[in-house]
């Protein structure tokens, strides 16, 4: 005999009590008259057609007929196994592991044997989850869906796509753009996009997971990227990642995603990204802002308009402009490298990693909290932004007084001075333009007609004059001496000679 539900029997013992002929209780519900026929012998034996008495409970059922009778099942190929996947899932090995684990034991069944086994024997309930309802401006969801290829207008070439989305939780209006990638500059700008689009800023935005928001993906804590952080802080919202693999937390963004993708891209064809992202938006304006909503029974353009817009946060006088940040390490030549092109910064942080800030036409270094270095951003790579500042004086020396302006600056000392310079920067003038520099320091502690006398001396005595020797003439005070034969020019060199013939000591074979 068939055995019917609680609900079914109840019902078939209520229409006999009504007097209903077997064949109707057959016909409504849907059941042979032979099994209306016996479960109306039972209920008849039970006392159940009595009319005055209550409807039997499913406990006075399940106690008068028994448990239901199972059918016949045929014993798993796992069934010997049972103790060893019962710990092993206690360990909490996957079922593919399991697998294999089993089929080093010998186990010849398949992969789905295991997984129903598993299913039956220790099944897994279905989490409950909660629908969550928002207020007018509280929040918005934002997410990133493969879009496939277009062609990028700046190259001509065909590039994978991506769309961005941002659904406003309430009325479910959204922004949407096509872009090439999902980085951090690129990130922000959609934002700040979607926030001029919408006429405001929601209260709260819930990201997914993406580098570009959150570096460090945590339960409870995570660790927001720089970038991201101040433009929360500029438009006003507060930001609330969703859990790591939870996509369903900011589902309706994804449902916006695919709407997106399946409404508006599915057979699509586009010039290049302008195009589509300049008809992406006259569909969100048409259509889809304007069809009803599934969940909310009104057109989301509608309900932006009459609801949320005005409970949006109020757009900042200034957009943001800062495009990402870095951690770099200041080299020993006192530059920082970024995108190809070198920025300077005091020398006394080299070896230290600095955040550097770039902003659209500024770049900021900074040391901890401390700014240490502004400077405009570089138009191309290779370009050099140095302050001479940066270096430590001697070197800054290099910058601020090339070879030519140390001409200039020895010849307002005296004509001797220049006749220094001049025969130091003749060679290796790179190698020689610290001695060259320190001459020209000398005037800061003497007086420079000393300095004058004393590369006149050097020029006069020294065949290669050297900062040393001019130091050493003014320490001696020898700068102030007179010059011997000066109208004359150098006295001529001394030739030496041997008071005595070699050959009265060696006889006359020997060379003179």
């Amino acid at each position: 005999m068939e055995r019917l539900s609680m609900q079914y029997l109840r019902d078939l013992i209520h229409r006999l009590r009504l007097g209903q002929t077997e064949r109707a209780c057959a016909r409504d519900l849907h059941l042979s008259r032979q099994t209306v026929s016996k479960y109306r012998e039972l209920a008849r034996a039970a006392g159940y057609l009595d009319a005055t008495a209550a409807l039997p409970d499913a406990a006075a059922l399940t106690a008068r007929l028994g448990p239901p009778s199972v059918p016949p099942r045929t014993p798993s190929t796992v069934e010997p196994y049972a103790a060893v996947v019962a710990d092993l899932l206690a360990q909490g090995v996957e079922m593919m592991t399991i697998f294999d684990r089993l089929t080093e034991r010998g186990y010849a069944g398949s992969y789905s044997s295991i997984r129903r086994f598993v299913q039956r024997r220790h099944p897994r309930p279905d989490p409950a989850v909660v629908r969550m309802h928002t207020a007018p401006g509280e929040e918005a969801q934002v997410d990133f869906g493969a879009a496939g290829p277009l062609r990028d207008p700046s190259t001509g070439q065909l590039r994978p796509a991506q769309v961005f989305v941002m659904t406003l939780s309430y009325s479910r209006h959204q922004y949407a753009e096509l872009v090439f990638d999902q980085k951090v500059p690129t990130w922000l700008a959609c934002h700040r996009h979607a926030f001029e689009w919408f006429g405001g800023a929601p209260g709260r935005v819930v990201p997914d997971n993406l580098k570009a928001a959150v570096l460090q993906a945590a339960l409870y804590d995570p660790v927001l990227g720089e970038p991201y952080r101040r433009l929360a802080q500029q438009y006003g919202f507060l930001v609330s990642p969703t859990r790591p693999r939870t996509p369903q937390h900011k589902g309706k963004v994804e449902n916006g995603v695919h709407f997106v993708k399946r409404s508006f891209l599915a057979g699509q064809v586009f010039t290049d990204s302008r195009e589509a992202n300049q008809r992406l938006r006259e569909w969100i304006r048409e259509r889809a802002g304007t069809r009803e909503h599934g969940t909310t029974h009104r057109p989301p353009l509608e309900l932006f308009r009459a609801a949320e817009q005005p409970a949006l946060l109020p757009l900042p006088a200034e957009p943001f402009a800062l495009v990402e940040t870095r951690r770099l390490k200041l080299h020993a030549d006192c530059h920082v490298v970024i995108d190809g092109s070198f920025y300077s910064a005091p020398a006394i942080h080299v070896g230290t990693v600095l955040d550097a800030y770039l902003f659209e036409h500024v770049v900021q270094l900074f040391v901890g909290a401390e700014l240490v270095a502004t400077h405009p951003r570089a138009a191309a790579a290779g370009e050099w932004q140095t302050r001479s500042e940066h270096y430590p004086p001697q070197k800054a020396a290099y910058l601020t007084k090339p070879p030519a302006a140390c001409r200039t600056l020895a010849a307002q000392i005296g004509p001797a001075t220049l006749g220094v310079v001049e025969q130091l920067l003749a060679e290796r003038p790179l190698d020689r333009l610290r001695a060259v520099h320190a001459i020209l320091r000398l005037p800061e502690t003497v007086d420079p007609s000393r300095v004058e006398a004393a590369c006149r001396r050097a020029l006069f005595y020294a065949e290669a004059p050297s900062y040393r020797g001019i130091k050493e003439i003014l320490a001696a005070s020898l700068d102030q001496e007179p010059l011997p034969e000066a109208e004359s020019g150098r006295p001529a060199q001394l030739r030496f000679v041997f008071a005595r013939a070699a050959a009265e000591f060696f006889g006359e074979g020997v060379a003179q």
